[in-house]
């Protein structure tokens, strides 16, 4: 009796006590009054979220929200406005992008070759008398939609303006240069110069170059163009940031990063101003494939130099990526995609066309399966995770048949190997991916009738590829873990025109007539689209546990923006507009 008299007054004095225990710190932030879709597992949208040190705290209703909020809590009344997790793009080349903000550009426009002309004579008179003899760069040239479709662009287009400037014109999809006849002396290149690996000199009739050359080849000119000053790669960088914020993106993958552009997004983080999560996948080359040692050591080395660690709240960089091109792109004119059946020729006339197989299945693989076996094994052994470049469904299988071998050598492995584009794949390969772990990254603004997949590869590819091209709704329905990459400044930065391609299959009205129907094949639906771009691209960066989806404990990475792109016609997606970017918490962006 005296001991549970005991217990029970020591009961009576703890109770109390208990009561007494402290509140839970306050939020930094809240939001309340929203539509903010969680994109968690159950697709939650609730109407409040709270921020504390960089991280969500708490989702769900307002009551929830407010009763975190302090004294110094700042409160944000959303009045029904959307929120979303923060874009993430899993593959892009910011440094180019960035570089091409501040440069001499086509602007991605369809152009005849007089108003090509007339833009770079342009560049030429900016530059005045300070200029000659010097380099002109000129970027962002949509090779495909030269005016009129199929006009052949030589080094006569150049050598008719009034320089003696060397002067390159690099194509939007970094897979070609057109150079004029001062640049092709510069750097040597004559009807008798050797294609390079992984490349290719165009010649005419006489056996002499005509000025264009595709992939590896280019390097020949890049070589000798001065590169980018180090204050040149530092404002690229910050150029690039904001353009990355006013669109949303709160993460990417530099998908080629020379270490040029990890120095740069490094000194920019330095200073305080890195507002998107900095992934970087430097290059091995494809003839540094069969002895990589020395390749894979650099990277190494860059890994320990510029690699933060851990993620934390605040933006850092990360080196745990290695890209390898697998090929180069499958369109008209370049034909470098490598493709497991030929290309096909006219052998008729225009006006009575006869398609048949060219007996040309495109170049020799860049990494041959028995070298890049053993490479992507050495990578992942080492940490990396492998991001593959394929356009063709022949180096698509090479890809997938050298993930199929690691996982086969060293299961226990955890290792992500991406390919990115896969804009042809044999439907043997569909579930392939989600066997295998592979991660298929995608671009979904390539998903439409345009003159790249209509004028450069309906007739090439045949019936039954070009009604399978760009496969991103058959990868979904096979399970593939899709993840989405802008490939920028491939295309100009515009994640929303993306994701709407990419659910519709549908160009621009601005396109014209011709382009005006859906590409072949199935779109995805909106919610596969936005998690492509979020939790998709999350996992792909080993990012899942802190970042994609609104959820309590992951970082404040997160958009409003103007519209609910679930409701409505998703024709409308692409006028999206973005009100406000925060990351880990901070506001990097906002309208006002």
């Amino acid at each position: 009796m005296m001991k549970a008299r005991l217990l029970a007054s020591i009961g009576m004095v703890l109770t109390p006590v208990a009561a007494m225990a402290a509140p839970p710190v306050a939020a930094d932030v809240v939001f309340t009054h929203g539509a903010i879709h969680t994109l968690d597992a159950g697709d939650r949208v609730v109407s409040a979220l709270a921020v504390r040190d960089g991280r969500i705290v708490y989702v769900g209703d307002d009551a929830g929200a407010l009763a975190l909020a302090g004294a110094g809590t700042r409160k944000v009344d959303l009045k029904g406005r959307v929120v979303m997790p923060g874009l993430i793009d899993g593959h892009m080349h910011p440094l180019a992008g960035g570089l091409g903000l501040l440069s001499c550009t086509l602007d991605y426009r369809r152009l005849t070759i007089p108003e090509m002309q007339g833009i770079v004579k342009g560049c030429l008179d900016h530059g005045g008398s300070a200029a000659e003899g010097k380099w002109l760069v000129v970027i962002n040239w949509f090779q495909q939609e030269t005016q009129p479709i199929g006009v052949e662009t030589t080094k006569a287009l150049l050598d008719a303006l009034p320089t003696k400037r060397p002067i390159i014109i690099q194509s939007s999809f970094g897979h070609s240069t057109l150079a004029n006849s001062r640049a092709l002396e510069l750097a040597g290149i004559t009807g008798k110069t050797p294609d390079p690996v992984g490349g290719q000199i165009h010649h005419d009739a006489n056996g002499q170059p005509t000025g264009l050359l595709e992939d590896a080849a280019q390097h020949l000119l890049s070589r000798l163009v001065p590169p980018p000053t180090v204050a040149d790669n530092h404002a690229a960088a910050r150029a690039a940031l904001a353009a990355m914020a006013k669109q949303g993106v709160t993460g990417f993958l530099d998908a080629a990063a020379p270490p040029e552009a990890v120095e740069a997004f490094s000194t920019v983080a330095k200073e305080g101003g890195l507002t998107a999560r900095a992934h970087f996948a430097p290059v091995i080359e494809p003839k540094d494939g069969p002895a990589p040692d020395k390749a894979i050591a650099g990277i190494v080395a860059l890994r320990k130099a510029y690699d933060q660690g851990e993620l934390s709240p605040q933006p850092g960089i990360t080196v745990r990526n290695v890209k390898l091109f697998m090929d180069g792109v499958i369109t008209a004119p370049a034909f470098t995609g490598v493709m497991l059946q030929p290309y096909r020729v006219n052998k008729g006339t225009a006006d009575m066309p006869d398609w048949q197989p060219s007996g040309g299945t495109g170049p020799a693989p860049y990494f041959p399966q028995p070298v890049l076996d053993p490479l992507v094994q050495k990578l992942a052994a080492l940490g990396f995770d492998p991001h593959m470049h394929a356009d063709g469904d022949g180096a698509v299988r090479i890809a997938l048949n050298a993930s199929e071998a690691l996982r086969k050598a060293h299961p226990e492995w955890g290792t992500r190997p991406a390919i990115a584009h896969d804009e042809s794949v044999d439907p043997a390969d569909y579930a392939r991916y989600k066997a295998l772990g592979v991660i298929p990254v995608l671009s979904f603004q390539w998903e439409k009738q345009a003159a790249d997949t209509v004028g450069g590869a309906k007739e090439f590819m045949g019936p039954d590829r070009y009604a399978r091209l760009e496969p991103s709704g058959y990868l979904t329905q096979a399970g593939a873990p899709i993840a989405y990459g802008s490939d920028w400044p491939v295309d100009p930065l515009d994640e929303w025109f993306a994701l709407k391609v990419g659910v519709t299959r549908l160009n621009a009205p601005s396109a014209g007539e011709q382009y005006a129907h859906p590409l072949p094949g199935p779109g995805l639906t909106v919610a596969q689209a936005v998690h492509a771009i979020t939790t998709g691209a999350a996992y792909e960066l080993r990012m899942e546990k802190v970042a994609g989806s609104l959820e309590p404990g992951k970082f404040a990475d997160l958009i409003e923006i103007d519209r609910d792109i679930f409701a409505g016609d998703p024709r409308a997606i692409a006028d999206t507009r973005v009100l406000m970017t925060m990351v880990g918490g901070k506001v990097v962006y906002s309208a006002d």
